[in-house]
């Protein structure tokens, strides 16, 4: 019997491989979503099975999925094999959010010192237009939620700003979590009665941060990126506080308080 064309067989393995990696990024995303809404809990063990089940995909792409979500530290191994959902401290939360601003702030030096094409700073220009229009209508659950889609696509833009694929790969590794994400307590605002006036500051330091970045100004974009990333801790404080506003943190039934018992 003839063999497929050379051409065939190497479009077939790629097919395979891009079916395979599709169904690992479905389990992946599956997988982080049961965890984030409290379906599998702190501590909780993983069942390969029920996770294959649940989300319809086989044993492989969950197993790749599995590791993807520990290198994110999602999970923890488990001695005897395996993986548990993992429980997060406030320390945890608190280098996350810090370690965040650490290399944003690194990102936002290294674009004032490289220089950001016109495109990518016509695109910051846009973004933080874009929230100025937000926040000057009233903010309903639809303009918070307009707030975070916006807020995120600056900070990617700012990440892809800093001219080094190595910072953008870290800035990139460091927001999985969703504490430490930019956005990552916006919905927690929310819940408070200065929330407006919050998220007017955390955008006056967006249009500072790329000011200093126009004017190349190093050292300065640095530390208000860096500060920037403050707010974030400020809001892990209010929703320890409130009832109400941690259950508007996605994934915060994974935090255990100093004190309490996991």
């Amino acid at each position: 019997m003839a063999g497929k064309p050379a051409g065939a067989a190497l479009r077939s393995v790629s097919d395979a491989a891009e079916a395979g990696g599709s169904q690992t990024l479905k389990a992946q995303l599956g997988l982080r979503e049961l965890i984030l809404d409290g379906e599998l809990a702190a501590g909780e063990r993983i069942s390969e099975l029920w996770v294959v089940e649940r989300l319809g995909v086989s044993r492989t792409p969950v197993r790749a999925a599995l590791l993807r979500l520990l290198d994110e530290g999602f999970l923890d191994p488990i001695p005897s094999g395996g993986y548990a959902v993992r429980a997060f401290s406030e320390a945890d939360v608190r280098d996350a959010i810090e370690m965040r601003g650490t290399l944003e702030g690194m990102a936002a030096r290294l674009a004032a010192e490289r220089g950001v094409p016109a495109r990518v700073l016509h695109a910051m220009h846009a973004v933080v237009e874009d929230i100025d229009a937000v926040l000057a209508d009233d903010l309903s659950e639809a303009g918070f939620a307009r707030y975070v889609a916006l807020n995120e696509r600056f900070h990617r833009l700012l990440a892809g700003a800093c001219g080094s694929a190595v910072v953008e790969r870290q800035i990139d590794k460091a927001v999985r979590l969703p504490f430490a994400s930019p956005s990552g307590f916006v919905m927690v605002q929310s819940a408070g009665s200065d929330a407006r006036e919050v998220l007017v500051l955390a955008q006056a330091q967006h249009r500072a941060v790329l000011d200093a970045i126009v004017h190349r100004e190093g050292a300065r974009a640095e530390a208000l990126m860096r500060e920037h990333a403050r707010i974030a801790l400020r809001n892990l404080e209010r929703a320890f506080d409130s009832h109400a506003a941690m259950g508007r943190l996605q994934g915060g039934a994974l935090i255990r308080r100093a004190g309490r018992q996991a």
